[in-house]
């Protein structure tokens, strides 16, 4: 047995009819056509309807049945499983002993993507698609260009580049306003273009939604690190200020331009105060979070020393090369101090933890 399923996607018979579907049979599937076709002529269901007819009447090697399935307006997802649900009520009103097979008649491409929900339910022979001949190549684009708009990753592709091009114009009008060069418009316009290819080549979006995710979390459940990371931001700005200021009073006490050896060593030097307060409290929030979670180990303490080990390395050594060595010591005496102390303590403190978390763990062992 052979059915002729006539697919109205978005429903236009029954919101614009008073027919409820599905409609089964030759002469009800005619007449609701008819009714559509009266209500609103330009509608393409119609002359899908029409050609259910036509397809009925013209195969008479074989028993027909022509019915009509609808589905709902505005979700593409409701819209297939009510065409489904119809088709289950179509297959158990056919009083046959015969396999049925059926032809799919639809108007366009965005009906068509209902076949596989079909197809799962019954044997698909082939697919019908009938539109206005004029207008089949622009509703098929006009569909394809709705799904690729409905896609957000598509859509951040395909409309951010596009929309920055678009403010070529209006940029360039307010350079001019503002006295700049076209050139220089140019050259923003292309900076936003480049950094937008190479953020979505090197998946920053997907990075910055997990931090954004990451850091929505920690905000709910009251994790420390998110205060610590605040303040560590701002103690960092503070440094990197510091460490501009210390070079420039570097440089006017030189009177003229400094190396490079010589500018590195004033930006840590100024710096490096500021940063080791950064690193020690965000190791400190973070063993905080450890421990309120219950996975507290005594070697996340050797964070903070590791951090002002760290420290005071840098510290002599841009010390060194500024000449700036305190208390009046030789330079290579307390730079020589200064390395071992910094040695001396990160060593320490990672023998000292290791022994406390070695005795936790005998203490833990049951006996």
């Amino acid at each position: 047995m052979l059915l002729v399923l006539c697919v109205d996607l978005d429903d236009d018979l029954g919101r614009k009819t008073d027919f409820d579907t599905p409609v089964i049979g030759r002469d009800n599937v005619e007449a609701a056509a008819v009714a559509l076709a009266t209500a609103d002529p330009e509608d393409s269901d119609v002359n899908v309807m029409f050609e259910g007819v036509h397809l009925a009447d013209r195969i008479d090697d074989e028993t027909v049945e022509v019915a009509v399935v609808t589905g709902v307006e505005g979700s593409d997802i409701a819209a297939n499983r009510a065409v489904g649900d119809e088709v289950d009520e179509v297959l158990a009103s056919l009083s046959t002993s015969e396999e049925v097979q059926a032809i799919i008649c639809t108007d366009g491409a965005q009906d068509e993507s209902v076949i596989p929900v079909i197809r799962s339910r019954v044997p698909v022979d082939g697919v019908r698609r009938v539109v206005v001949r004029q207008a089949q190549d622009l509703e098929s684009m006009y569909y394809t260009i709705k799904q690729v708009l409905d896609d957000p990753e598509t859509r951040g592709t395909i409309l951010v580049p596009l929309g920055i091009l678009l403010l070529i114009y209006p940029l360039a009008v307010v350079s001019q306003w503002m006295g700049l060069t076209g050139a220089a418009v140019f050259g923003m316009v292309s900076g936003l273009l480049g950094l937008y290819v190479l953020g979505r080549g090197l998946g920053v979006e997907r990075l910055l939604d997990r931090a954004a995710e990451k850091a929505r979390n920690s905000l709910y459940a009251g994790r420390v690190t998110i205060i610590t990371y605040v303040i560590a931001a701002a103690l960092l700005v503070v440094g990197g200020v510091q460490g501009v200021e210390t070079l420039e009073t570097v440089k006017s006490q030189v009177g003229g331009e400094v190396g490079p050896t010589t500018v590195l060593a004033s930006l840590v030097y100024g710096a490096v105060t500021w940063f080791t307060a950064a690193g020690i409290t965000t190791s400190l929030g973070q063993i905080t979070d450890e421990y309120l979670a219950d996975r507290f180990r005594w070697r996340y303490l050797n964070a903070p020393f590791y951090v002002l080990a760290i420290a005071v390395v840098l510290h002599a050594i841009s010390a060194f090369f500024l000449q700036r060595v305190p208390l009046g010591l030789p330079r290579l005496t307390y730079l020589a101090v200064m390395l071992t102390v910094g040695t001396l303590l990160g060593l320490a403190s990672t023998l000292a933890f290791a022994i406390a978390e070695s005795r936790q763990a005998k203490r833990a062992k049951p006996s």
